[in-house]
């Protein structure tokens, strides 16, 4: 028994390194940050931006909605912003109004519907601009990348284009988990794939978006993607397979300013939607468990088990892949590469907020945000 348990260990370190050097590998490169954009230097402050609308669903957000709109008014000239406010119950829309947005006082979301696509589609209605751009209320933009991503759109004829925020590492917590996240988020979603006209593969990150105003309302605009609760990616997969090109980069130029204080937010974070992207499937579950224990613990510790040249191999091997795989989005985020030792406990705790998401879907609940519940198709 024990020998089989080693041989085990053995053979899932082996997967282990297959895992870690595919990543390393493959032509697209999940874990390149080659894909990236900051605002072009070379276009003035004040661009006439009344092509564009900006949308900004809030639901509670008065420590956050004012620096979300200073970002956004420096931005250029006559750019058009609503802030939906989605029935807050503190002074989100005051606020906002004291910024200088138009405050739409959004209704109770219709059943089937997420919050923030019914705010959305609230705010759509008000839109008459060639441009929307769809923007969280916890993202403060840099000078000029509001223009730099309509120049973009226009340059690459792309009808989508969507920018990762710098997430906030400001505490340690967020220093262990939010890098890990974006690197995740890369090897599920794989930039390079997504960003290529030719293959079936769609993301977007749903804090920034540029959209174009025609393309979306072709696709029946926020209704036909009502209930999904990874509604960026979803939108993207749309917009996609409707024909038109799509793009998803890195960026400094938008950023993140809801501190996550502790790993209760970031575990309640992950678990809303993990699951979700593992399309409620207990076998891509099990298959997605056997892949993090072979990578962050079998292949890394195997020598534990079994110490001989073998397995010492094995496990130098899969270290140094671990290492080269996170290094460029640590140094992107201008963190220090020995986070990548971290690796196996940030990648236990994503497992277990994973599980966790799973286990509430079987309990009945399909997610849970803003202090709404959405219920499972069990429950229907």
């Amino acid at each position: 028994m024990i020998e089989l348990l080693l041989n085990g260990a053995i053979y899932g370190g082996i997967f282990g390194i297959i895992c870690w050097l595919s990543i390393l590998l493959l032509p697209w490169r999940p874990a390149s940050v080659r894909e990236q954009i900051e605002p072009d230097l070379s276009l003035s402050a004040k661009q006439d931006l009344h092509d564009i609308t900006v949308l900004i669903p809030a639901r509670n957000e008065a420590p956050y909605i004012q620096q979300t709109l200073d970002g956004v008014t420096v931005q250029g000239k006559n750019l058009q912003i609503f802030v939906i406010d989605d029935q807050s119950s503190d002074d989100t829309a005051r606020l906002a109004q004291e910024k200088g947005a138009q405050v739409i006082s959004g209704t109770t979301p219709p059943t089937g519907w997420s919050g923030k696509l019914w705010a959305l589609e609230q705010g759509l209605r008000q839109v008459k601009t060639p441009y929307v751009l769809l923007l969280d209320a916890d993202i403060t933009l840099a000078p000029g990348i509001i223009s730099t991503l309509r120049k973009k759109v226009q340059a690459e004829n792309r009808s989508l284009v969507s920018l990762m925020a710098t997430p906030p590492m400001e505490n340690a917590i967020e220093r262990l988990l939010m890098p890990a996240f974006i690197f995740f988020f890369k090897l599920l979603y794989p930039f390079g794939l997504a960003n290529k006209p030719d293959t079936r593969m769609a993301a977007a990150a749903g804090g920034c978006i540029l959209v174009e105003t025609q393309s979306l309302r072709s696709i029946g605009a926020f209704g036909s993607l009502h209930n999904a609760l990874i509604d960026d990616c979803t939108l993207a997969k749309q917009i996609k397979h409707s024909g038109k090109n799509i793009w998803l980069g890195l960026s400094h130029a938008a950023r993140s300013h809801r501190g996550y204080h502790g790993l209760k937010p970031i575990w309640e974070m992950v678990a809303r939607t993990a699951y979700t992207q593992l399309n409620y499937s207990s076998i891509l579950l099990m298959v997605c468990t056997v892949i993090m224990i072979s990578m962050f613990w079998l292949a890394p510790f195997v020598f534990l088990l079994l110490p001989d040249l073998k397995t010492y191999m094995i496990s130098t091997i899969v270290w140094a892949a671990m290492f080269l795989a996170y290094a460029p989005t640590l140094n992107y985020y201008h963190r220090t590469p020995l986070w990548a030792v971290a690796l196996p406990v940030i990648g236990t705790l994503y497992l277990a907020m994973t599980w966790t998401s799973a286990i509430r879907f079987w309990r009945g609940e399909r997610a849970r945000w803003k202090d709404r519940q959405y219920e499972s198709k069990t429950n229907h």
